[in-house]
This record gives structure tokens, sequence and C-alpha cells, in this order.
């Protein structure tokens, strides 16, 4: 692994108020966040140096490793895009998750705080039980009672006690619902089912925030480098929706008809992990601290489609 990574940039000057040139660590810069986490801070001329190690440059569960990378690039401020994401899998092999999502995330926390860097975690809305009474209390606060249901949100919360118990400066960032136009998503499947099927059946009785990962990168920025206290923080683009109203929207920017969506119900479709019927994240914390507003689902996926089309639409 060089110290250099995937990717380096230099972008001049200090940004106000900062005790020493900033230089950003991003972990995980090979998937949706981590690329658009490099693409938005390429766009701020006072951001710094910026590298990205990607999974095969760092492997965070090495501790030798994670201990080295951050003794070599000297960062300012380490964003943990890294994680092991895929939510089935997770429940016939929730070692490998834990070891990912939570041992891997407090060395980095660890590490973070002997060299004065600043860390910035990625979590999930897997972390609450995402019933489906929540919908009549309303979006979850950061301090509402965390009761994950499947191995992926057990390894999730593992790795945010982790990070804070590690680092009194770090920030735990909860999201859901992700799409960007590197890897696979959400979005990306239904452009290719589009393409493939006259009808597409999609779930209309699981509620969360569709968030763009080029919106989250910046959100994720802007938190890194306000004076916001270290803690738990919700970021997600505002508004909420179903995956049967979410693909419907897609097939709108695709210029398809709608109406190919059909809705159907989650006990329909069946998964080794549970899904949460209810996840939004309220971001009280979020605005309290004063942090940039972050738009709505529906005009973020414009957004997305007028920027990256041919990304969604490629398969």
């Amino acid at each position: 692994m060089s110290p250099q990574g995937s990717a380096v940039t230099s972008t001049g000057s200090t940004s106000s108020g900062a005790s020493r040139r900033e230089r950003w660590l991003i972990v995980g810069a090979g998937g949706q966040l981590g690329a658009d986490l490099l693409r938005v801070l390429a766009e701020r001329p006072d951001a710094g140096d910026v590298i990205g190690l990607t999974r095969a440059e760092l492997d965070i569960t090495d501790e030798a490793a994670v201990a080295k990378a951050v003794a070599d690039v000297a960062p300012t401020v380490i964003v943990n895009a890294a994680a092991y994401t895929a939510v089935d899998a997770a429940e016939s092999d929730e070692p490998a998750a834990l070891a990912v999502n939570a041992y891997g995330p407090g060395l980095l926390a660890a590490a973070a705080e002997r060299n004065e860097a600043r860390l910035v975690h990625v979590s999930t809305d897997y972390v609450f039980a995402g019933d489906g009474s929540r919908a009549a209390v309303g979006p979850y606060a950061e301090d509402a009672p965390t009761a994950p249901r499947s191995a992926y949100g057990r390894t999730k919360r593992a790795g945010e006690v982790a990070v804070l118990s590690a680092s009194t400066r770090a920030y735990v960032v909860r999201t859901a619902w992700v799409y960007g136009s590197t890897g696979g998503n959400f979005v990306k499947t239904m452009s290719r089912l589009e393409r493939e099927r006259e009808t597409i059946s999609v779930v209309d009785d699981q509620r969360g925030s569709p968030t763009w990962s080029r919106d989250l990168a910046a959100g994720l920025v802007a938190l890194a480098r306000s004076d916001a206290a270290g803690g738990v923080y919700h970021c997600t683009n505002t508004g909420e929706t179903t995956w049967f109203g979410f693909t419907r929207a897609i097939f709108e920017e695709l210029g398809a008809d709608p109406e190919r969506v059909l809705p159907t119900t989650t006990d329909a479709f069946p998964r080794p992990a549970p899904r949460p019927a209810y996840s939004v994240l309220g971001g009280q914390r979020w605005r309290a601290a004063g942090l940039p507003a972050m738009r709505p689902w529906r005009e973020a996926l414009h957004a997305a489609f007028a920027s990256d089309a041919a990304a969604f639409r490629a398969t």
C-alpha cells in the first residue's frame, strides 16, 4: 500500500480557522460514496491535499496497515467510506461483516486520535428497528434508541460504538438509501430492469429517504470542516417515499412510463435479512449545528440524472 493511494490532489491554501493545512484521507475511495468524496473535494480550491485509498490499497481490519497509512499520510481529516454492505450475505457471515463494519472503524478512530485527525465515519438507518409503527411517531432522531434487527445493522451499530469510544472528536453520520454513479445500486438496477421488462413490481410498504451520494459527500465535507461537536448526526436528502415511489421517479427520469411500475409488499419478496419498514432519519442535530440543508430527494434524483445520466443507464 502506497500512502499516495489511488487519488491525490493538491488544491491550495489552508481554510480559514484551521491550525494547519487541510489534508484529507478518504478510505474506501473506490466505492460510490468514496468516489464522490474525491469529486467534491477536487471541486473545492481550498480543500488542501486529498488522498484516496481503495479497499485493495488499505485493509482497514489490518491494525498495522491502518496505523502506518494514517501516520504516513498525516491527515487532518479521515473519512471512512469503507463498509461491508452485502446486507443478506451478512446474515450468514456476520464475523466478516463485523470485522469491516466495527473492528476496522475502531482502528481508524484510534489512529485518528493518535494523530490528532478528525474522523468522519458513515453509518446506516439499519441500526434502528425500522418497525412500521415508527411512522406514527416520525423520523428517527439522532438520540433515538437503536435496535438493529439484522446482522448488517448489528455490525454497523457496533462500529458506531467502537468509533465513539476511541475518539472524542469523531463524527458518526447515519444515512440511508444511497445511490451514485459509481458501482451498483438501486437506481442502476431499476434502470436496467426498465429496459428488460414490460412491468416491474416494487415494494410499497418500506419508507425511507433516497440519498444521492454526491449530496451526501458534500454534507460530510461540510461537517468535517465545521466547528460542530463530535457525535452522531443524520444526513439524507429530505422528504420520504417508498421503493415503489422511488422507482416511479426513476422511470420518469428515464423518460419511461411510471405506470409500468406496480406496487407489491415486502412479504412477496422474502429476503434473508429483514428490511426496515420505516427508516426515515431526522436531521435535528444537523440543523442545530448550522450545517447546509440537504435538498429534497426528488430534486436530488433529477440533478443526479442531469449530471450522470450515462452512468445510471449503464449496466
